[in-house]
């Protein structure tokens, strides 16, 4: 039995798995599991990289410790975040959070050097205050100089099986996020990088998903107790949640958390001007597809709302909140849950009040009516969304497969299928790791491409599809919802 180890990071948190094939089924067992806080600092809000190092090293040594052999570890955090490295490979500071008040002011300065409309013909992915490429430029007119000091570039997943092998270099599908990559060319994007002032030689080998980078150094293989392989897996979250999502046929994508994320997996980049209008990015996949995809804001407004409500102390489960809102009235009223007004936390049941006030609409008053708005709300911005895929892709996506923590919100998963009117199939969960370790064992040799993977995750998990009800009415709901938000006609 070969036992492959995932490290998965997210802005919150992070943890290691070990995954096993059992009788054809992938297994996960969660070994070691850790807060990823952020850390405010005098000069801003940074990530503690060095602790998430040390905690990377002791999930290695306990999934040593268990099972002997390990086979490959592979790493996938989020996007756009970085550390720069000296001529020695010494890190330039801690890793800003991409949350962080310098870039106030710099996507406008984007704008102004480069133009955004140059800049999505160049890598297909839309303006945005967090982008890599707008903390670069910060960096760049920061007085600290570590950008003029830096002899290399590389992304968090990157950094971190740098200190683990001792090799640098880019993986491609977390490259794409940055704004500095030309999907087209299948190189870093020289003209936008040069058009910002950004020092050229920094922007070293990208390598494909799936890379073998090397073992583990001798000095790590003493401090864990073992040596194995570390693979580049798709090390962006998002493009291994893809990856674990056993779709078939013609699909799309969710991938549904705090955020979720629609799409569909494509040859080659959408780069037109209709997709840029209605701001669709291109990121890239595994084996050589692209994610044409929409980001949306999935379950944060029922996350703020459960925040907001547990401020007297008392404690709220998510399957109570449903009920609430299963028993309250549909369609009363509507929310665009992607209004730069939601995206800040805290008072979200108000600011959900005071929107419906504002716009003429009946205003939810319990608990239940709140999270009824917002869950409406919510899948008909899905919908809205899917409508637009299937447009700019010209492709009919027959079902919608689902992964990531939103499906364990059935409510909300057959909202989404009502208002898409097409099934909706909903696993894994954990289709993050999933996609994580599926790519490791392409890249050992124990599967023979992702296709077989998903084939396996097929097999491993239980996967439940919803089927479109009522369709009529979220149909006249839709065209409700975008009287009350504002949206384009276009979808």
């Amino acid at each position: 039995m070969k036992v492959h180890l995932a490290v998965d990071l997210g802005a919150g948190s992070g943890r290691v798995l070990a995954g096993k094939v059992i009788d054809g089924r992938l297994e996960l067992e969660e070994l070691h599991r850790f807060k990823n806080p952020g850390t405010l600092l005098p000069d801003g809000l940074h990530w503690n990289i060095l602790q998430l190092y040390r905690d990377i090293l002791q999930g290695i040594r306990l999934g040593v410790r268990k099972f002997g052999t390990i086979a490959s570890l592979g790493i996938d955090t989020w996007a756009v975040d970085y550390g720069l490295l000296d001529a020695q490979g010494s890190l330039l500071g801690f890793p800003y959070q991409y949350r962080d008040a310098r870039t106030k002011g710099m996507e406008e300065k984007v704008e102004e050097l480069v133009g955004f409309d140059c800049i999505y013909e160049a890598t297909g992915i839309m303006p945005f205050f967090l982008n890599t490429s707008v903390q670069l430029l910060a960096e760049k007119t920061s007085a600290q100089g570590s950008l003029q000091a830096a002899e290399r570039f590389l992304m968090i997943p990157d950094l971190l099986a740098y200190w683990l092998t001792g090799r640098k270099v880019v993986e491609k599908t977390n490259a794409s996020t940055t704004q500095l990559f030309d999907p087209k060319k299948n190189e870093w994007a020289w003209e936008v990088i040069e058009g910002l002032g950004l020092p050229r030689k920094i922007f070293g080998e990208v390598v494909e998903p799936g890379t073998v980078i090397g073992n583990l150094r001798p000095e790590v293989v003493e401090e864990v107790g073992g040596d194995m392989p570390v693979v580049a897996v798709a090390t962006h979250d998002t493009a291994s949640a893809v990856a674990g999502i056993p779709g078939e046929g013609d699909w799309a994508f969710v991938s549904s958390g705090t955020w979720s994320i629609i799409g569909s997996e494509c040859p080659a980049p959408i780069i037109t001007k209709k997709a840029r209008e209605v701001g669709f990015a291109n990121e890239q996949g595994v084996e050589g597809t692209t994610r044409f995809l929409k980001n949306i804001s999935g379950l944060w407004l029922i996350q703020e709302c459960k925040r907001a409500w547990e401020k007297d102390g008392r404690s709220l489960a998510y399957d109570e909140m449903a009920k609430w809102a299963a028993e309250a009235e549909g369609f009363t009223a509507f929310v665009d849950p992607d209004e730069q007004e939601f995206a800040e936390p805290g008072g979200m049941p108000e600011k959900i009040q005071d929107f419906c006030r504002r716009t003429g609409q009946r205003v939810p008053e319990t608990h239940g009516e709140i999270l009824r708005v917002a869950s409406d709300s919510i899948a008909l911005k899905h919908s809205y969304r899917f409508r637009q895929l299937k447009e700019l892709t010209g492709r009919a996506c027959e079902r919608i497969y689902m992964g990531g923590g939103g499906i364990q919100n059935p409510m909300l998963v057959q909202d989404i299928t009502d208002a898409c009117g097409v099934p909706v199939i909903a696993g894994p969960v954990e289709a993050t790791a999933c996609g994580n370790l599926l790519v490791q064992m392409v890249a050992t040799g124990s599967l023979a491409d992702v296709a077989e993977g998903r084939e396996m995750i097929r097999r491993s998990v239980k996967l439940t599809t919803y089927r479109p009800e009522n369709t009529g009415a979220w149909e006249e709901a839709m065209e409700r919802f975008k009287i009350c938000s504002k949206l384009p006609k276009f979808c």
